[in-house]
């Protein structure tokens, strides 16, 4: 995997690192091949229940690496990472700033975890373009619509704290405790049954203004092979024997 984007396993958590810190993890096509792996990586394991994204340096990523694009186009990876995300939790754990593609990376996570004072928004339009990887889609779903469309039309960067009160944050950190604080987060999920807790970011992801009728017709063949799996009958028999459950993730 390049180093662009690094990982590490500690238990059931996959630690996803964009490490461009020389460019303040601006995406080039390493990073966002990385990325991608990365997420296919979490995804595949069974022995992986969710993961934690951070940029090591001053802050998360500042978006698309604009030198990078004027020498060979559109950074290979991250479109399809854009469009996929995975299908097991993320948590984004944001210092510094967290923009343009930055932020779209930290809205396909489903925690955001963020330090005060970090910088967040998607301030393409002030370099002749717009917000391409999910910001337009997923910023209006997570924030009041006049400031979704204040930040998309104005470019203007916003602090932590405005989004926070607004609740697109899971939490709100001092500088320097974001990665520390979502991987409490991380550890507390990992702690859960892994096909318990994938389909559950499923059905909240994916039925978001479906009907009651069309929830549960989607729901019951989920929730009938959660039953039938092996960490059903494991996590039965764990608490009629009063011990912590090991989890297979089948």
């Amino acid at each position: 995997m390049t180093t662009a984007v690094l990982t590490e396993i500690r238990g059931r958590i996959l630690f996803i690192t964009l490490n461009r810190p020389e460019a303040m993890n601006a995406i080039d096509s390493a990073l966002g091949e990385g990325l991608l792996a990365a997420g296919r990586l979490l995804d595949s394991r069974d022995d992986l229940t969710v993961g934690v994204v951070s940029g090591a340096g001053r802050g998360f990523c500042a978006g698309m690496d604009l030198k990078a694009f004027t020498r060979a186009g559109d950074p290979r990876g991250i479109e399809e990472f854009f469009q996929l995300g995975t299908q097991k939790p993320l948590i984004a754990a944001i210092e510094g700033f967290a923009v343009a593609g930055g932020l779209e990376i930290a809205l396909t996570c489903d925690l955001l975890v963020a330090a005060r004072g970090a910088k967040l928004g998607i301030p393409e339009v002030k370099v002749g373009l717009f917000a391409g990887g999910g910001g337009l889609l997923r910023l209006p779903r997570r924030l009041p619509y006049a400031m979704a469309m204040e930040l998309a039309l104005t470019g203007d960067l916003i602090p932590a704290e405005r989004v926070w009160e607004h609740g697109l944050l899971a939490r709100l950190t001092e500088p320097g405790g974001a990665l520390a604080e979502a991987t409490s987060l991380a550890e507390r999920i990992a702690a859960n049954a892994p096909l318990g807790v994938r389909w559950s970011k499923h059905l909240i992801r994916e039925m978001q203004g479906r009907t009651e009728q069309e929830f549960f017709e989607h729901q019951t063949p989920l929730l009938r092979a959660v039953l039938d799996s092996a960490d059903g009958r494991e996590g039965a028999l764990a608490f009629a024997e009063k011990r912590t459950a090991q989890w297979t993730g089948r």
